[in-house]
């Protein structure tokens, strides 16, 4: 019953769909036929599927709301892909949040914010009750622009479109550029997010381990040869959860592999402002040709008022923007011209460089208290939030997680990031959330328990 139902909530089962005989789906779930009947005869009291004699059962009804949990594999919910964010957005105060994605309320450049605010107030009415132009506001295009050329991508402001978050960019992509059953390539481990999306859009999505350098280039090859996928869904610098940056060696590589099987790759590069130093982009060796770029600076500045970018070539602008235009109606202008002031105030820089030393430091404090309990670091993080280790062997990170949630501290498994699901002795940490005493605590506790 609940594999049938499962798939009659992910939509696999669409209404007036024929469901498989009573024969096939005994020798395929190794049932008995009665057992299939009863269940059959179960489902159609329920209302989900209705017998119609002579023909078969067929699913009933009218089309039910989209279940991502449907859509992907049994997991315990504690891995479960959306449930990080979930748990992250609905804790309390007083809840320790190790394992989430972005920076403390505290480090945020709050007098810049305000100060952008009132400016912003000062200013003709338009930013904060119009809808912006169609590709977003042209002063934060034109400054964009020239952020990609300090990082060596070659891109005008006519090839970026202003988008509301990198995720709005990544799900404008993914209805443009993919069908339902389409194959996306992803590096295992990568952000959680990704898995989520995709399987929103119905993608099959297949993961290649993820090196200290870039993707493993032998496991790339074989499946872009074996699969033909349609993209590659990546981060270049300061990959989310692993914190490494993608080696010039590698870029190179992945690109011709990707021009030789006709794999579109879009690379999202929403922490750049935390490097210390630009690592290779693929967008500035592809010169915006078979490579979309994807970022924005919200992670530094303000998760209340999101703003990222999509940079592409010029022949996908238009039909990119009607996308847009048809499924959002524009984004946000009030957002965009905030960021605008914030990016171009003389105190972004200097605030920048701020986040970065704090960074270091807090990474160094980490690294010390999780090898003091035995955990491994994995590669040398560059910079960055994210650092990923392994625990000692025996032990699970989702029995971890459940053990922290108990006791007030949210840590990330590292199944959430795994599309094979091979990373479950991982951890993902966010250092500039790990500096509280008491989240060691908690994690050499839920150790010995």
């Amino acid at each position: 019953m609940q594999a049938i139902a499962d798939r009659i909530a992910s939509r696999a089962l669409p209404p007036g769909a024929r469901l498989p005989s009573v024969r096939k789906l005994a020798e395929t779930m190794a049932v008995s036929k009665s057992t299939v009947v009863e269940a059959y005869e179960r489902l159609g009291a329920e209302g989900a599927i209705q017998s119609r004699p002579g023909s078969g059962f067929f699913v009933s009804g009218a089309t039910r709301p989209l279940s991502l949990k449907a859509l992907g594999p049994k997991l315990d919910r504690v891995i479960d892909p959306v449930w990080l964010t979930y748990q992250a957005f609905n804790a309390g105060e007083g809840v320790l949040k190790p394992g989430s994605g972005w920076l403390p309320t505290e480090w945020m450049p709050d007098a810049s914010i305000q100060k952008a605010l009132r400016q912003i107030a000062r200013e003709p009415i338009g930013p904060r009750t119009a809808y912006d132009e169609p590709q977003g506001f042209s002063p934060l295009r034109q400054h964009l622009a020239r952020r990609l050329d300090e990082r060596g991508i070659a891109g005008t402001p006519d090839q970026i479109i202003i988008m509301d978050s990198a995720t709005q960019a990544l799900d404008l992509l993914m209805r443009f550029l993919l069908e339902p059953g389409d194959t996306v390539v992803v590096d295992d481990p990568c952000y959680f997010n990704f898995h989520a999306l995709l399987r929103a859009h119905r993608a099959e999505v297949v993961g290649v381990p993820y090196r200290d350098g870039g993707p493993d280039l032998e496991a790339f090859a074989a499946v872009l040869a074996a699969h033909r996928p349609r993209l590659y869904l990546t981060n270049s610098a300061l990959q989310n959860p692993t914190g490494g940056c993608l080696s010039a060696t590698t870029a190179h590589r992945v690109l011709k592999l990707a021009e030789r099987h006709d794999t579109v790759i879009v690379e999202d590069d929403i922490f750049a402002d935390f490097e210390h130093a630009p690592s290779p982009r693929l967008a500035g060796f592809d010169g915006l040709d078979r490579v979309v770029h994807i970022g924005g600076s919200s992670k530094m500045v303000s998760a209340a008022m999101r703003c990222s970018y999509i940079a592409t070539k010029h022949d996908w602008i238009e039909p990119l923007v009607d996308l847009k235009l048809a499924t959002t109606l524009g984004n946000n202008h009030l957002a965009a011209a905030f960021m605008h002031r914030v990016l171009t105030d003389g105190s972004y820089r200097r605030h920048a460089e701020g986040i970065r030393a704090k960074l270091s430091d807090a990474m160094g404090q980490t690294l010390r208290q999780l090898r003091r309990l035995g955990l491994k670091p994995s590669g040398t993080p560059q910079g960055g939030l994210s650092l990923w280790a392994e625990l000692p062997t025996g032990l699970d990170a989702a029995a971890i997680a459940r053990f922290g949630l108990r006791h007030d501290v949210l840590f990330a498994p590292g199944n959430v990031f795994s599309a094979s699901g091979t990373a479950g002795s991982f951890m993902r940490f966010n250092v500039a959330r790990s500096l509280d005493p008491r989240v060691f605590e908690v994690l050499q506790a839920a150790m010995r328990a």
